[in-house]
């Protein structure tokens, strides 16, 4: 009979542990087959559409930093900061993608980063409530994108109250994909 409760039992965390590893690589992504909206954003909260040659895009369901892509982009980088305005992000931190999405690597851009080989720019300040999406670029075009939390969402998702500088979270409209 304790033979019988022991395989039961490892049965059971066997199949829990596969159901929670599915989830949290599998279950709740979906590729973005729709429009993703890459733009670059300036200080004065103007938006500039990043072109894009190919693209390859992921979102979460669950989560608001569950959104990754990686994209090719002709736009002429000479001109970031100058003639076209930018906002470089100081500290920028990409975050893991599954396993399956094989285009980002959360580790080489952040490398690329370091090096400086890479630069971050904010490209849509609350593309969710508390959340900016960030997108990374090489000088060979190649780009990656992600969320991260902003000060607002620090606060927000740690219970501090968030002050009169984050937007009325009741009223609040998130980004839609292709809005732009």
């Amino acid at each position: 009979m304790g033979k019988f409760a022991v395989i039961a039992i490892l049965l059971s965390a066997l199949l829990v542990g596969g159901g929670i590893w599915y989830a949290q690589t599998r279950g709740y992504y979906a590729t973005v087959d729709g429009p993703v909206t890459l733009t670059l954003a300036a200080p004065d909260g103007s938006l500039t559409t990043l072109p894009v040659v190919s693209l390859e895009a992921i979102a979460s369901s669950s989560s608001p930093l569950g959104f990754r892509a990686c994209f090719v982009t002709d736009i002429d980088q000479t001109a970031l900061g100058g003639e076209i305005p930018v906002e470089v992000r100081a500290a920028p931190a990409p975050t893991i993608a599954p396993p399956w999405f094989d285009c980002f690597d959360a580790g080489v851009v952040d490398g690329l980063l370091q090096a400086g080989e890479a630069t971050a720019y904010t490209a849509y300040h609350n593309a969710q409530y508390g959340v900016d999406r960030i997108v990374a670029l090489t000088p060979d075009g190649r780009g990656w994108a992600w969320h991260e939390l902003n000060d607002c969402g620090d606060k927000a998702y740690d219970g501090t109250p968030v002050g009169e500088e984050c937007p009325d979270r009741a009223s609040f409209e998130p980004l839609i994909e292709g809005s732009l």
